[in-house]
């Protein structure tokens, strides 16, 4: 089941509509531009634009819970498998700009809510912050049915043993990105680097401590943007087909998970 809300333009129901200013006689826009917010708003009508979409995520969560209340009534809850996740996130101006971009890589796009429920209820109310992406939504999908995740190959990796408690994590970094020439990220439990390769600075983020991003560290800490950067190539080692704009521009390093495979590469070509 999809709903394209809260995508915008961003009209909210009116009984939803909960989350705005009383004092706010402006426009309501509903379907702002992508570039600088500050030249076409002014921070009380960004202030109302980002009212609208709470009203918009409101909504949704209501409709979801309507569509929960009727698999209870019809006796299906119990048995169901079902995983709720959203494609992506929606800047409103956190850096500067509203909407979804290539050179706005940061939390409030990149971070998006995952959670499912398994059949009976199995291990309810667990919350876990470890890193995933979207490649392991179908292992763990076919885990969850008992068919296991290993009959082809697949980037991702079930994130059930990470819920049992079996292992710690699933992936130690996840990267994101559009094609050559534009912004990519990487980013640990940690760390966040965002490289930029059209001549403006790249970018180097504390999560811990600077969780809203808004402390550019690259400068002070250029050792472990350079650790980071390595792990882009091998992010990808074992795809299925080529990522387009990769090739050439980010050398798969030898580490722990990628040196067999790229010894296994180089003899292949010697013979």
């Amino acid at each position: 089941m999809e709903t394209f809300d809260p995508h915008e333009p961003w009209t909210p129901p009116a009984e939803f509509d909960t989350f705005k200013d009383p004092a706010y006689r402006g426009k309501d826009f509903i379907l702002p531009p992508g570039g600088e917010a500050a030249a076409y708003f002014s921070p009380e009508e960004i202030k109302r634009i980002r009212s609208l979409y709470a009203g918009e995520v409101a909504y949704v969560d209501a409709m979801v819970g309507e569509f929960v209340k009727a698999l209870k009534e019809n006796g299906r809850y119990e048995s169901s498998l079902i995983f709720f996740l959203s494609d992506h996130g929606h800047p409103l101006a956190d850096h500067g700009k509203f909407l979804k971009g290539p050179d706005r890589l940061h939390s409030e796009l990149l971070k998006v809510p995952f959670g499912f429920k398994l059949p009976g209820g199995e291990y309810g109310g667990r919350r876990l912050t470890r890193i995933a992406q979207f490649p392991d939504v179908l292992p763990t999908l076919l885990d969850a049915a008992g068919l296991g995740n290993n009959t082809f190959d697949m980037q991702g990796g079930s994130l059930l043993p990470l819920v049992r408690g079996e292992v710690e994590m699933v992936r130690k970094a996840a990267v994101s990105g559009y094609h050559k020439g534009q912004d990519r990220c990487i980013r640990n439990e940690k760390w966040s680097l965002v490289l930029r390769p059209e001549g403006q600075p790249d970018e180097l983020y504390d999560l811990e401590k600077d969780p809203r991003e808004t402390r550019n560290l690259i400068e002070a800490h250029r050792e472990t943007a350079l650790e980071l950067k390595a792990h882009f190539g091998a992010a990808y080692t074992g795809a299925s087909r080529p990522v387009k704009g990769l090739q050439g521009s980010f050398e798969v390093a030898d580490t722990a998970a990628t040196g067999d495979l790229n010894a296994q590469k180089r003899e292949s070509k010697k013979n």
